[in-house]
């Protein structure tokens, strides 16, 4: 049944945290999701979410513990002691999700919270993934998989598996390594149990199987998953040795993370910040391209300043400088972001950077005679000026072909240096094409009206 939260429910709650009504509490919350038991939180004090979270306790506590924003979920944390952050929570979760939660704590807490985990294993296993880079392969895959050797007999590899299995919530692959760890397939269950039990393993796996470095970056993992149709990827090292998987939940997470990264840079916003950070690193996060912005709008006041005298005597120019600049702004974008958007769904080993820059030129010119064909016959009939009416009309299919290669050619070439391309989008692009767009549309309008820039 979907639960909603209300001005009721919650005053309700409130009330019962008060009155430190501990049953009734764990109670309410039985039943509950761990997402929605977290979105009660999030609209609680941080007193009040801390009282009734401890309440929780053991695994319910940690998988809501997962399903609060990261911004809320570092505060919470520094106001909870380092063993009741290990022994609460940590030693229920999985690896990954586990050294999540440890990445964001301070470097001492962290220290302190792996002191007090009692499964050693699990507190290495941690320790371990925080070594890798966090957008990596290493960095986000679990440790807990079943892995059998391809010397063992079907029998054999039965008993191991009931034993591997209680440390793993869900078995996708059962992973054949040999005596040094090196993967070499993956078994499949239905085989296993088919298969005679006095039967060696390295008769019946299936050597078939993709796997991924433990430095591979995190948006290539989500690629190959995607690609392939896979639940989970075995990871290994560069001796080939497993060392973790990484399953198609975690993968959700990455394209999540991807999608709001690149949201934020179209939008004009650097880092990775939510509403509910504080307002100093919101601020600083927009600061930097609204700079650019600013610089744009000086740069584009300059060039109309240059033509001052000109606009003055012709005024009729003035009237479409929002236009041209609007169209190429647009323009640029909507082609940039075509361009992301098939690079970031793996299209840059479907096409060759010339195909998409011919494609993106006819759409282009197709385009720009469309629009400057509507503006000469607009200007024509309601304009009783031919100079006018070429100039508007000459500028838009130039801005508008230029605007549209600009859009393309820039996030490819991002891509081939290795930077992320949305960078390429918003902002960037509609400044530097405002700028350009101004600048053509002043160079025509001298030819067409025969001006001095002075």
């Amino acid at each position: 049944m979907h639960f909603e939260l209300t001005k009721e429910y919650v005053e309700m709650l409130q009330q019962l945290i008060e009155q430190k009504a501990e049953k009734e509490i764990r109670s309410l919350f039985v039943d509950l999701h761990p997402a929605d038991i977290a979105e009660i939180m999030d609209v609680l004090s941080l007193e009040e979410a801390k009282y009734i979270y401890l309440l929780l306790g053991g695994e319910k506590a940690s998988d809501v513990l997962l399903e609060i924003p990261e911004a809320d979920r570092r505060r919470f944390l520094r106001a909870l002691p380092p063993e009741v952050i290990a022994r609460q929570f940590i030693e229920y979760m999985d690896s990954d999700d586990a050294a999540d939660i440890v990445q964001d704590l301070d470097d001492d807490l962290q220290q302190e919270v792996l002191n007090e985990i009692e499964d050693v294993e699990q507190a290495g296993d941690i320790a371990d993934l925080l070594d890798y880079d966090e957008e990596s392969a290493g960095g986000i895959m679990a440790k807990e998989l079943v892995s059998v050797n391809e010397n063992w007999t079907v029998a054999k590899c039965l008993r191991e598996i009931s034993q591997q299995a209680e440390d793993v919530d869900e078995i996708y692959y059962v992973y054949v390594i040999d005596d040094v760890g090196i993967l070499k397939g993956i078994l499949s269950l239905k085989k296993l149990i088919l298969t005679h039990t006095n039967a060696k393993i390295s008769n019946i796996y299936n050597s078939d199987i993709k796997s991924v470095p433990t430095d591979t970056p995190q948006e290539e993992v989500a690629h190959i998953i995607d690609k392939y149709d896979l639940v989970a990827l075995p990871v290994v090292d560069h001796q080939g040795r497993l060392k973790g998987r990484i399953t198609v939940d975690d993968v959700i997470d990455i394209i999540r993370e991807e999608a709001e990264k690149d949201y934020q840079m179209v939008s004009g916003i650097t880092g990775d910040v939510e509403m509910t950070d504080r307002v100093w690193p919101l601020t600083r996060a927009r600061i930097p391209w609204l700079m650019v912005g600013l610089f744009g709008g000086i740069m584009g006041a300059q060039v109309l300043g240059i033509y001052e005298t000109a606009l003055t005597k012709f005024q009729g120019l003035a009237l479409f400088i929002p236009l041209i600049a609007a169209m190429a702004g647009n323009v640029g974008v909507q082609s940039s972001s075509i361009v992301v958007q098939t690079i970031a769904a793996g299209g840059k080993d479907i096409q060759s950077t010339m195909n998409k820059l011919l494609k993106e030129s006819s759409v282009a010119l197709i385009t720009a005679l469309v629009f400057s064909t509507l503006i000469f016959f607009y200007n024509f009939i309601t304009k009783d000026n031919m100079q006018l009416t070429f100039t508007v009309s000459v500028s838009l299919f130039i801005v508008i072909l230029f605007a549209s290669l600009f859009g393309t050619f820039v996030p490819l070439l991002l891509n081939r240096l290795k930077i992320d391309p949305a960078l390429a989008t918003g902002p960037f692009i509609t400044t530097t094409n405002d700028i350009l767009g101004l600048i053509v549309y002043m160079l025509v309008g001298s030819f067409f009206f025969n001006l001095t820039v002075f």
